[in-house]
């Protein structure tokens, strides 16, 4: 379980193939915190598990395995050497609870249509919903784009826009999305579940 509040950005520099799949290294340098072989961490949204840690603190090496069926159902399977990605460790009972409940499964790989900038340098993005349920993207209400815990600002018959403030365009990859790029979404899950609830009971 996580927040969706980024703790830091890796840059991945190892692509491998496996047997079981692809084998991704990322470079984190400013990584404080110790971490340990199987811990989980949320990869641009994508819930991994640390299959190998080396380096000194400040300049760590993560390493973790990625199956086919998460690199055919989440943009993991796009990265490239050098593509830079969003990190943030699970909660523990410490954990500061800023942004809301996030699992690390996404729902769908979306697009971004449009991208727009306000005078007080607000970034309106504007995302399909083609594979993601509908009934779980509420105005005002949570939702995960890339790992990142955002309020939905506006929803329309087949898009919902996010609206990001500078900081958070700042200390993640949301901002060197432009239009056409895809990105993983989660929708929450305390609305998912509502939503599946109430069709069932219908």
């Amino acid at each position: 379980m996580f927040t969706g509040i980024i703790e830091q950005t890796g840059t991945l520099t190892e692509i491998t193939a496996t047997s079981s799949g692809t084998r991704l290294t990322l470079t984190c340098e400013g990584w404080k915190n110790e971490v340990v072989l199987g811990e989980s961490i949320c990869t641009s949204g994508c819930c991994l598990t640390v299959a190998g840690c080396s380096g000194e603190q400040g300049n760590v090496f993560l390493t973790f395995d990625v199956i086919p069926q998460t690199l055919q159902c989440t943009t993991l399977g796009n990265l490239t050497l050098g593509d830079v990605v969003n990190l943030e460790r699970s909660l523990t009972s410490e954990s500061l609870l800023g942004g809301h409940f996030v699992q690390g499964h996404v729902d769908g790989v979306e697009t971004i249509s449009t991208r727009t900038t306000s005078d007080t340098s607000e970034s309106r993005i504007r995302i399909s919903m083609d594979s993601i349920d509908p009934d779980a993207i509420v105005s005002k209400g949570s939702v995960t784009i890339e790992g990142v815990s955002l309020t939905i600002a506006n929803v329309g018959e087949n898009w919902f826009e996010v609206a990001i403030i500078p900081t958070t365009d700042a200390l993640t990859t949301l901002g060197e999305l432009k239009e056409g790029d895809q990105v993983n979404v989660e929708t929450d899950i305390v609305a998912r579940t509502i939503a599946h609830v109430v069709r069932r009971m219908k």
